[in-house]
């Protein structure tokens, strides 16, 4: 079965219809000031407007307030929150109960044990997403959108519920990345960009016909 796409970071117009028009299932919109993605409310609100009823909208928060949280969710309005920071088990659900909203989980992989570490965000979190962990060398590391990725292996394949793979994502790795893991959904940012915040139309087709070719 092809995995579903999600195309995050997204910043114009342009590019959310690019993403769309390309089969794209979800689309992410990420409030992070020190990320080159990030979006304002206005810009947001327009962005999920052009795509509800298209593709799934997610809005991707790193520790945010709940002030924040209530504004995202009532101007906004997303499908779905992203938690992609340090966010306890406890404050996943708190984030869901405050927005009457699925919560995405973000966890950084580098090895096993990270792995089972994310067992904790089960009960509170929709879907958890494996993201790799940005090398210790690695300055001005952000959250997420690095462009590195984890050893997959560590997934291998084996059953566990509905999750989503991220982490250096590219058109030319995702169709192994989904063989080696079966991740149902795939999730990428700067594996489709032309430089950091810039969305390249023709990177996102090939994604996704990667992603969603038969197997």
């Amino acid at each position: 079965m092809p995995a579903d796409v999600k195309i995050c970071g997204l910043s114009t117009p342009e590019t959310v219809e690019a993403a769309i028009a390309a089969g794209a299932d979800l689309i992410g919109l990420v409030f992070y000031p020190k990320s080159p993605r990030n979006v304002s409310l206005e810009q947001a609100a327009a962005l999920a407007a052009q795509a509800r009823g298209r593709a799934k909208i997610v809005s991707l928060v790193v520790d945010a307030e709940d002030a924040t949280l209530r504004e995202i969710a009532a101007r906004v309005a997303p499908d779905l929150f992203q938690a992609h920071g340090s966010e306890s088990p406890e404050r996943v659900g708190e984030i869901a109960r405050l927005t009457g909203k699925p919560v995405i989980k973000a966890v950084r992989v580098k090895e096993a044990v990270d792995i089972v570490a994310a067992a904790a965000y089960s009960t509170v979190a929709s879907l958890i997403m494996y993201d790799a962990k940005a090398p210790e060398t690695l300055g001005n590391a952000l959250p997420g959108g690095n462009g590195h990725a984890f050893d997959w292996g560590l997934l291998d394949n084996r059953k566990r519920p509905p999750f989503m793979l991220a982490g250096g994502l590219t058109p030319a790795n995702v169709a192994e990345a989904i063989r080696v893991t079966g991740a149902p959904i795939v999730d990428v940012s700067s594996g489709v960009e032309s430089a950091p915040g810039v969305k390249d139309a023709s990177l996102i087709r090939k994604f996704i016909e990667a992603a969603k070719r038969p197997r």
